[in-house]
Parts: C-alpha cells; structure tokens; sequence
C-alpha cells in the first residue's frame, strides 16, 4: 500500500533529507511543506504526481487546515505525520527573551500540537497512523545556555508520552526522535542567539555561541543516516515501533547517563518518598 507522508519544515535540515529520500521512492506520496514554497523547488526533479508541496507556517490555524485539507484531497490519506519545524534559543535563562522563547513554544511545542489535532481525525477515520514527533537528546536532559529550549522539548517528550496512550486503541502509535548533534543548519539560521547581558555567564555564552556557529559543521551526526533510520522504522518496523529513538553516540551516551543517575537518586529517596503516603491500614 501507497503511504502519504506529511512533513512540517522541509527547507533544510532533517526534513529535507527525509523529502529528498522519500521523494525518490515510487511506494510513498509525500507532502512537503515550507513557510517559503519556493525553497521546496529542489523536489521538482523527483515530481511524476506524487508530491504536494505546500505553504505552512505551522503558526498559522488556517495554513495548517489548508495543507491538511490539501493532503487528503490529492492522496485520500495521511499515514504518516513528521513534526519537525522547529528552531532553537542559545541564552541562558535569565538572559533569555521572554518574547522569542514565547515563539519558539508557538512552534517547538504549539505548532507541533496543532498540527497533531489536525491530522488526528484523519488517523482515527482510519484506525491506522504513525506520528513521528521530532524532539531531542535536550527533551532527556539539561543543557546550559539552552534552558528554554530544553523545555520545548520535555514538553514535547511530555504530551508525546499522554497522547500515545491515548491514541493507541485507534491503531495510532507515536515515535519520539531524539537526536544529539547533527550537520544540518539548527545552530544556524534556524537558530536565535541571544547577546549576553550578566557578566557572570559571559564565558558560558561564548563557549555555546561559538560552538555552535553558523560555520561549524563538524558534528558527528549525519542527517542522511538518520533519515534513513527514521523511514526504516516507520516502513518496515511497524509493529515494533520505538517509542523512544535516540540518534548519534552523544544522544545514547548522555541519555543513558542521565537516566542511570535519575534512577539511582530515585532508589537513593525511596524510603523517604515512601514515608509521604498515610500508613496502610
């Protein structure tokens, strides 16, 4: 069977690479959406009716209604939705910006919700769907001069984690990816960085701006392997469906350590979480 794939955010990044390898596959009808469609041109080479390209802002209620709208008219369907628009906030917390930490919840974390209700009818009318939610190894644990956008994303990890239980009777399932560093443009133009203000985090904001630069694609992670990852699981493993995919040495490593030591400070406090409760009768 034709699965349609909806992706939010396919300009750069890890959604480009899933458009381009998705496009290239006769099996799949993809809709590729962008704020700017004109960026999405690169897919025309692969086009013989099976990509709709779309305008999304996925801000914007009637965009998404229309890009959703769109999708089912052409392909009938929507099999699977990637909520991958996204971008990040470097500043530490008390330098961030109230106003632009607002925006990135209205798309790290609202944009994602929104168009979820969109597209749920549609899985449910089907019994059938797959909800790939782009997080991150900073939804796992914290990470300085990124405190906001480590909250996007535990948010994220968060209403991922209800909505699957909710969903699942209706054939639904829901896959968190959450990758460490990659090569793709996030730290870049698809990233704010705040100037720092307190002397006392000066040296913090110079070490995470400056390691993060536009210039500086020197990351381990490679967006085509994970691509290829993502789509391998959602094609061929189904029925096995990890609900929690971290991808690249740095997301396994630091989130197996950061889970480790919440699982012993949760043994450490045991009895003592214990004493909270009224005696059994």
């Amino acid at each position: 069977m034709t699965k349609t794939w909806l992706i939010t955010g396919t300009s750069t990044g890890f959604g480009r690479e899933l458009a381009v390898q998705l496009a290239t596959q006769g099996r799949v009808n993809l809709v590729a959406s962008a704020r700017k469609p004109a960026e999405l041109d690169y897919l025309d080479q692969y086009d013989h009716g099976q990509i709709l390209k779309t305008q999304l802002d996925v801000t914007n209620e009637s965009e998404i209604k229309a890009t959703v709208d769109q999708a089912v008219n052409k392909f009938g369907s929507i099999d699977v939705l990637v909520n991958n628009a996204g971008f990040g906030y470097f500043a530490t917390f008390e330098e961030s910006d109230e106003h632009q930490t607002r925006a990135m919840f209205d798309v790290n974390f609202w944009g994602l919700v929104d168009m979820t209700k969109a597209v749920l009818p549609t899985m449910r009318k089907q019994r059938s769907g797959i909800i790939v939610n782009l997080s991150s190894i900073a939804g796992i644990k914290g990470t300085t001069a990124l405190s906001f956008y480590n909250a996007t994303k535990h948010a994220v990890e968060g209403v991922s984690k209800g909505l699957q239980l909710e969903v699942a009777p209706f054939g639904i399932k829901l896959m968190l990816v959450e990758p460490s560093a990659f090569r793709t443009d996030w730290a870049g133009r698809s990233s704010l960085k705040a100037v720092s203000q307190i002397n006392d985090y000066q040296q913090l904001s110079d070490q995470r701006i400056a390691g993060r630069s536009d210039s500086d694609h020197g990351q381990s992670g490679d967006p085509k392997a994970a691509a290829e990852i993502i789509i391998d699981q959602v094609e061929n493993h189904g029925n096995e469906l990890p609900f929690h995919l971290p991808l690249g040495n740095a997301a396994i490593d630091s989130g197996e350590k950061e889970l480790k030591a919440t699982l012993a400070e949760y043994q450490k406090n045991a009895d003592l979480a214990r004493s909270a409760d009224r005696p059994a009768k």
